[in-house]
């Protein structure tokens, strides 16, 4: 029988199929959390950009026995009995970087600005990055195997992309590219009115 740390845990997943490196995502992070201006670097979810085909995100995966807990020196990071979330003591951590170097899915970071980490909360449970995705890229899901298998799906149907991409271009097959190209940015558009919105609200407030 799991246990109930196990049960409950949650985390943000990306399907690299879908996803497009246009980093919303982390724009919606940083809003969530205040931030005074946009920075990726200050954003609990990090996109990584490979290849025009293959782009992904990472954030905190809430881990049974966290790598980083057990790394830090000053024992100031500790996990949420219930979720598995990470809570960060803000008073005792030195921006040593011992976790980031712990963790093995690059969950989690250290802030520009404070110097001190940071990791993924699922904004309370409504993660606003999930919401912003204009591709509908990102996912909560309940364990590894269901994160892994999207990755390894996306990875496996790399080279048929590849190979796709690079015959379009090679025949200088422009309009479905433009159409699509042009699709994006409209979502993209929307998303960020949206999110724009919502940081002109937060400063009248």
């Amino acid at each position: 029988m799991q246990s109930a740390k196990t049960q409950q845990r949650k985390f943000v997943s990306v399907d690299p199929c879908k996803c497009i490196g246009c980093g919303i995502c982390e724009y919606a992070c940083t809003v969530e959390k205040g931030e005074s201006s946009w920075n990726p670097i200050r954003s609990r979810i990090r996109v990584v950009r490979m290849a025009p085909v293959f782009n992904f995100a990472l954030t905190c995966r809430g881990c049974k026995d966290a790598r980083c807990v057990k790394a830090c020196p000053e024992h100031a990071i500790s996990q949420a009995e219930a979720t598995g979330l990470l809570i960060i003591d803000e008073n005792k951590c030195k921006g040593c970087d011992w976790c980031v170097q712990a963790c093995e899915h690059g969950g989690i970071t250290i802030h520009s600005d404070t110097g001190i980490a940071i990791a993924c909360d699922l904004c309370g449970g409504e993660p606003k990055c999930v919401e912003a995705c204009p591709e509908e890229a990102l996912e909560i899901v309940e364990s590894d195997e269901a994160s892994d298998k999207r990755f390894n799906d996306a990875l496996t149907n790399l080279p048929a992309q590849a190979e796709k991409l690079s015959t379009e271009v090679k025949n200088k097959d422009w309009k479905p590219l433009l159409v699509i190209a042009e699709k994006r940015s409209e979502k993209i558009s929307d998303k960020l009115q949206e999110l724009n919105k919502k940081t002109a609200a937060k400063k009248q407030k």
